[in-house]
């Protein structure tokens, strides 16, 4: 499948759940507030950190290697028993573990021990959530678009529907609650699509774990876990930094910009690791790999570049629509965003080498030093600039990853790839 057929049938999926995060925005700008916005980036930051730990880190790692053997249905199996047996022991072990510290975990990431309960719902489901990830993971390296995008459509809906009732009833807790379950319901869809598939059996799921692919799979499991604790933890340490310095407000604004971003950019990074991530994992020819990222830059960043320009030119209509007046002050956010996001993908563009070559040292390397580099230019930048200091740094810090990715995946490329 090529690179535009692929982006294109991905971009339905991507349109609707734009849509919905689209309409999700003014809601919780309605409901919850800026403040309010501080707390779920909070929220969604622990459910991140939670899911990659309980999952065993290893979703990655089944799209790369379902896709690398894709014509040996045996090794694809052993692939997806040892997957599944780690993700369903991490995410029990790790549901109980969270059940048992709920108001613990409310404390450290919502500075209200009484929002416990909160972590008790995401606990509940724990398990549905993992391997909702899980079979997404099969069938993208499976080449399955179509049940991928289904799937995704399904969440996109679920997510509209259940946070969109829960905040209008409770508030910033019903969203909180809403955020903790919808994936999980979503299981349940992805589950039926998966199973309707001539290539899939239940029983290929759990079973006894091979050693080679627990091997494989470990890889994955580092660099993940890597990714996991950095990218949330250096988000949570700028967020509480905006918030003690510039107030709780100005962390809801951050929030509700990185929001925004996510929502617009997901049309590329969707594609990013719908289609480059298994393409990268087959191919085994420098040349190949060379024609495939330049396709990236002629495609992909030209797009990415556009929608930021439009994004910037139309700053103020877009915080008139889908939010509300209350978060005016982001207005200052918009153009250092904008050029963070581009430089982001340009440098994404060739970062997926990492994961479809497992280029460990590198990519554990690169997260832990660009994570603390954003988190001090930060700290310097908004104390000289305010709050638009925190967008500088974002663009400064996507800037020096896309010069470093150059250096080393265009130094490997003239070498032979494996």
């Amino acid at each position: 499948m090529t690179l535009i057929k692929t982006s294109l049938l991905n971009s339905i999926a991507v349109a609707i759940k734009m849509l919905t995060l689209l309409g999700l925005n003014k809601i919780l700008a309605i409901y919850v507030g800026p403040s309010g916005y501080a707390a779920l980036g909070q929220f969604q930051n622990a459910v991140q950190m939670i899911t990659t730990f309980a999952s065993g880190a290893i979703n990655t790692g089944v799209t790369k290697y379902t896709a690398e053997y894709y014509y040996d249905e045996e090794r694809q199996h052993a692939v997806w028993r040892t997957a599944g047996t780690i993700a369903l022991i991490g995410s029990l072990s790790t549901a109980i573990l969270v059940i048992i510290f709920n108001q613990n975990l409310a404390g450290w990431f919502l500075k209200d021990d009484t929002m416990g309960s909160v972590f008790v719902w995401f606990a509940a489901t724990l398990v549905l959530f993992v391997f909702n990830t899980l079979l997404l993971a099969i069938l993208n390296g499976k080449k399955e678009i179509q049940r991928y995008v289904i799937a995704n459509i399904a969440g996109s809906l679920f997510a509209l529907a259940v946070t969109s009732v829960m905040a209008w009833q409770l508030g910033l807790y019903g969203a909180l609650v809403a955020l903790a379950v919808y994936q999980s319901l979503t299981f349940f869809v992805t589950l039926q699509l998966t199973y309707k598939a001539p290539w899939f059996k239940l029983r290929y799921l759990v079973g006894s774990i091979d050693k080679q692919s627990a091997k494989n799979l470990g890889k994955f499991t580092a660099m993940a876990l890597t990714s996991a604790a950095c990218v949330p933890v250096s988000h949570i340490l700028i967020r509480n930094h905006l918030g003690e310095t510039l107030g709780w407000d100005a962390a809801g604004y951050w929030e509700a910009m990185w929001r925004l971003s996510s929502a617009y950019l997901m049309l590329v990074t969707t594609t990013l690791s719908v289609y480059y991530l298994p393409k990268l994992s087959e191919l085994k020819d420098s040349n190949a790999i060379k024609r495939e990222i330049i396709q990236g830059y002629k495609i992909i960043l030209p797009v990415a570049a556009v929608c930021g320009l439009v994004i910037y030119l139309l700053r103020n209509f877009i915080i008139h629509v889908l939010f509300t007046k209350d978060f005016a002050p982001m207005e200052v956010l918009f153009a250092w965003q904008m050029v963070g996001d581009t430089l982001k993908i340009g440098s994404w563009i060739l970062a997926y080498l990492m994961l479809g070559k497992a280029m460990v040292k590198l990519f554990i390397a690169s997260e832990i030093v660009f994570s603390v580099s954003f988190y001090g230019l930060t700290i310097i930048l908004v104390k000289t600039m305010g709050l638009e200091g925190v967008a500088l740094a974002h663009s400064l810090n996507y800037l020096m990853y896309w010069l470093l990715m150059a250096f080393f995946i265009l130094k490997t490329l003239n070498k032979k790839i494996t």
